[in-house]
């Protein structure tokens, strides 16, 4: 692609954090990459002063751009990490380590721990991340047992072990870290309680834990205790501005297709993202030319999704839209999500596809407003 072919499209490169793909003239993909601004980053590719030679090489050899918006610069990081390790492009650094990102996992046994992991291990435990910061997601794990007695012994808990008066309290219930359940002390449901509270804070509801924190600095300000105060304040500085969720790697999520539909009195634009095992690993978005202004969405999305489904051999368990549509399988599941991660599925699609459609449009009043000879040149490019 050549510097003037990429300015055709540079326009309409969105300014927004996401992932961009570069694919050579077969359509093999050659690189993946993240960024906070997508039309900056990949800009930066066509200028004149390219950093080393593989950089020429890659710019050289490619033919097709594709991008995935995301809502933070993080789930563009995360989403990177995904694809890459899920497609191994040949630009790309390769990932020989192999080490993934870091999760905190509530254990599926009685009284469960709640520690960090690099391993999902599907055993019914409940996982909560990824993070991108080990040394918060730490902290944050220290403020919890600061706040919340918690077991952290590897003991089996089983009612009747402890009826059997098997186990005695250890030092952590001496020093109020723990309640010692093992003696019976605490209750499976007092437990409980507490976990639901951890939920709320790994979940990204750290505002009960910063206002907190800032009532303590505040105490610790007032009591000329200045040094314990500004350590208070470096915690909730680091807990603002750090998001715990995301929706575009997410290990509770399986193999999932999510469509939106856009329409008007002549076209109708859809959205096709695909997930496995939690990642999106596939989006695209097309337009439809109506042949009756009345035709329904839910219609036109069905008969788009089947094309889609075949085409890309979709191995989707669960289909998440805006509308009741009809599935190519009997067996297959559709969620229309009111709220929580597979909404944000939804939202992220919708988000892509209005990209999607404004770019479109611009093209179309680009044609309408040009000369014969530069809508030649410009039907030329985009043929090459």
């Amino acid at each position: 692609m050549t510097k003037e072919e990429f300015n055709v499209l540079a326009a309409g490169i969105p300014t927004l954090p996401g992932v961009y793909k570069y694919f050579d003239a077969s359509k093999k993909l050659l690189y993946i990459g993240k960024a906070k601004n997508l039309n900056k980053r990949v800009r930066s590719y066509f200028n004149k002063n390219l950093p080393n030679k593989k950089t020429l090489l890659l710019v050289a050899q490619i033919a097709f751009i594709e991008y995935t918006v995301t809502d933070t610069e993080h789930d563009a990081f995360l989403l990177e990490s995904a694809l890459i390790k899920h497609f191994q492009p040949r630009f790309n650094i390769d990932l020989k380590d192999d080490k993934s990102f870091p999760f905190i996992v509530i254990k599926n046994e009685h009284f469960p721990r709640v520690f960090f992991t690099r391993q999902i291990i599907k055993d019914g435990s409940e996982y909560l991340g990824p993070f991108t910061s080990v040394g918060l997601v730490r902290e944050l794990l220290d403020l919890i047992k600061q706040n919340i007695p918690l077991r952290n012994c590897t003991l089996n808990l089983n009612p009747r072990e402890i009826q059997k008066g098997k186990y005695k309290v250890c030092l952590e219930y001496h020093l109020g870290n723990c309640k010692g359940p093992c003696e019976g002390l605490q209750s499976e449901m007092e437990y409980a309680e507490n976990l639901q509270y951890i939920r709320h804070i790994l979940k990204g509801n750290l505002q009960p834990v910063i206002k907190a924190l800032r009532d303590e600095m505040m105490q610790c300000a007032a009591a000329l205790e200045f040094e314990k105060s500004e350590v208070l304040k470096q915690k909730i500085a680091a807990l603002q501005q750090y998001q715990l969720k995301s929706t575009v790697v997410n290990p509770k999520l399986n193999n999932i297709d999510v469509l939106s539909i856009v329409s008007d009195a002549t076209k109708a634009y859809v959205n096709f993202m695909m997930l496995h095992n939690g990642t999106i690993i596939y989006t695209n978005s097309i337009a439809i030319e109506k042949v009756f202004e009345d035709e329904k969405e839910e219609d036109i999305l069905a008969l788009a999704y089947s094309q889609f489904y075949e085409k890309l051999n979709s191995k989707a368990e669960e289909v998440i839209s805006a509308f009741k549509i009809n599935l190519p399988k009997k067996e297959m599941h559709l969620t229309i999500p009111k709220l929580g991660d597979k909404k944000k599925l939804l939202e992220m699609s919708f988000k892509n596809l209005t990209i999607f459609k404004d770019e479109l449009r611009r093209k179309e009043s680009l044609m309408l407003g040009a000369s014969e000879p530069d809508n030649r040149a410009l039907l030329e490019r985009l043929q090459q």
